[in-house]
């Protein structure tokens, strides 16, 4: 079984004019730039670049680091659980283009792969629900947060922003729809995990330098866990990329799914479920 498409889901309210095409082509633009500084040995590799489009500062991803919860890349071995966990969780991964997977088939986007590969880790009755849409903002998000949360997830990948920052759209105004969607969503009872994003120098260094530090200091406020860099290792190279230079092939979002989420999913899935255990009685006992 993989990852549970958008259309397992009530239909999301239209929230944008941007339709795929164009979105990808105002996308190809952002990375272009990004993509040939990468050949001059600034590659979004190596300052962490993020999103559909960006490379990472690097001392930026280094404070990330020390400001928030933040998790690093686990050994395959040591994240298989000892016994098969079957208690029941549902993951909403919400997001843009990335998490929707364009350019991919339904069984090869980071939902699909992450639902898949949880299975054979032994949790076999975990369903990761794809809810990404190409082209969102943060703003479009908040807007379709109760569409979405009929799902009613355990817990929720939060990865959004990349559009937001090509549009230059106000720094505070991202924030605030951060805050915005985590706390709906804990209000709705689900634990979230806040993807980090980041961009390059040709929006000015001030918006560049202000945009970073949204989603570490949001993770340190809100106290949630924070991947600092939801494509580490995966952006700006062309072999983990689609032609656009833009979204991940399968490849990359395996690398994605096993480097960058795992990671920071595990430890709050196995506290889900140790709760939903406690929750459920025992067997003779009354009921």
């Amino acid at each position: 079984m993989t990852g549970h498409d958008r259309t397992d889901i009530p239909a999301s309210k239209p929230t944008e004019t941007l339709t795929i095409k164009s979105a990808s082509k105002r996308l190809f633009w952002f990375i272009s730039t990004v993509m040939l500084t990468g050949a001059l040995g600034l590659s979004a590799c190596q300052k962490s670049a993020d999103d559909t489009s960006d490379t990472v500062n690097s001392s930026t991803a280094d404070n990330t680091s020390t400001q928030a919860p933040t998790v690093n890349s686990i050994n395959d071995s040591t994240a298989t659980p000892t016994e098969i966990r079957n208690e029941k969780v549902t993951v909403l991964a919400l997001g843009d283009s990335l998490t929707e997977g364009l350019g991919v088939d339904a069984d090869k986007n980071y939902p699909a792969q992450l639902e898949a590969r949880l299975k054979d880790m032994g949790y076999p009755n975990v369903t990761v629900i794809n809810s990404g849409l190409s082209g969102e903002t943060s703003t479009g998000m908040v807007n379709r947060l109760d569409w979405v949360s009929q799902t009613k997830p355990d817990i929720t990948l939060l990865i959004i922003g990349a559009n937001d920052a090509m549009r230059g759209i106000d720094v505070p105004i991202i924030e605030d729809n951060i805050r915005t969607a985590i706390k709906t969503l804990r209000e709705n009872n689900s634990k979230v995990i806040l993807g980090g994003m980041q961009i390059y120098d040709n929006l000015g260094s001030g918006y560049v330098a202000d945009f970073a530090a949204i989603y570490p200091r949001v993770a340190k406020d809100m106290d949630v866990p924070l991947i600092p860099f939801f494509l580490k290792g995966v952006a700006a190279n062309p072999q983990l990329n689609q032609s656009d230079a833009i979204h991940p092939t399968a490849e990359g979002y395996r690398i994605v799914v096993n480097d960058n989420i795992l990671p920071a999913l595990l430890p709050i899935l196995n506290d889900t479920m140790d709760e939903k255990a406690s929750d459920t009685p025992s067997e003779g006992s009354s009921q």
